[in-house]
């Protein structure tokens, strides 16, 4: 399975880098900052490395779309996007730069985009393998969606792929309960702060409501 059916950014890099196989880190990009971040490292991979179209890259789905940012030492160093559908997660623009590519930073980017398919309540994630990367998400599971075929885009060949997975037992669910639910994505099993508001008493039903159409 290839996130986003984009090119690979799994390759090699300088072994003489010094920051290889630092300590990673992969959190929801939840800001403009991290969302910065995002942005920056696809287009230095896909669009400076690759000479991918800026269309093609940023096709139109990324604000409606959940962003994983990965760091190495503490550097922006990859990323992933995931989507959901009615019964299951796309996983897709999979990006890591150059000098972190001997990391373990794709990996972790991949668990933590299945870790929150499953806490979510999905069971499948999908995605699109670009020709000479189904070992990777065969790695996680990933098998090849049966009967379908290869199919062409931004230059290069992909094959769909799907991984089965299983919900957690404390996945959110209708169950799980309104502050729960209010949490913010990723980051449910710590007080928000919708939370903190809940000290603060109810207004009156009287006050700042509005009790006439507003003509302009």
């Amino acid at each position: 399975m290839k996130p986003g059916g984009r090119r690979p950014n799994l390759g090699q890099r300088d072994d003489s880098s010094p920051r290889r196989n630092r300590k990673t880190e992969v959190r929801v990009a939840r800001g403009f900052d991290d969302l910065l971040m995002v942005y920056a490292i696809r287009s230095a991979v896909y669009i400076a490395e690759q000479d991918c179209p800026f269309a093609e890259e940023f096709d139109g789905n990324d604000h409606c779309a959940t962003h994983f940012v990965g760091f190495v030492a503490g550097e922006p160093a990859g990323c992933l996007r995931a989507r959901f559908f009615h019964d299951f997660v796309k996983l897709e623009r999979l990006a890591i730069r150059r000098s972190f590519r001997k990391s373990t930073l794709a990996f972790d980017l991949v668990r933590e985009g299945i870790g929150m398919a499953r806490r979510k309540g999905f069971r499948r994630v999908y995605g699109h393998a670009r020709e000479g990367l189904e070992p990777f998400w065969a790695r996680f599971g990933g098998k090849l969606v049966e009967g379908s075929q290869p199919f062409n885009f931004s230059d290069h060949s992909y094959k769909e792929m799907v991984l089965e997975i299983e919900p957690p037992f404390d996945a959110i669910n209708l169950s799980s309960g309104p502050m729960v639910i209010l949490r913010p994505e990723g980051d449910w099993d710590r007080p928000g702060v919708l939370e903190q508001s809940s000290v603060r008493p109810a207004r009156r039903l009287t006050e700042n409501v509005v009790d006439k159409p507003w003509v302009g």
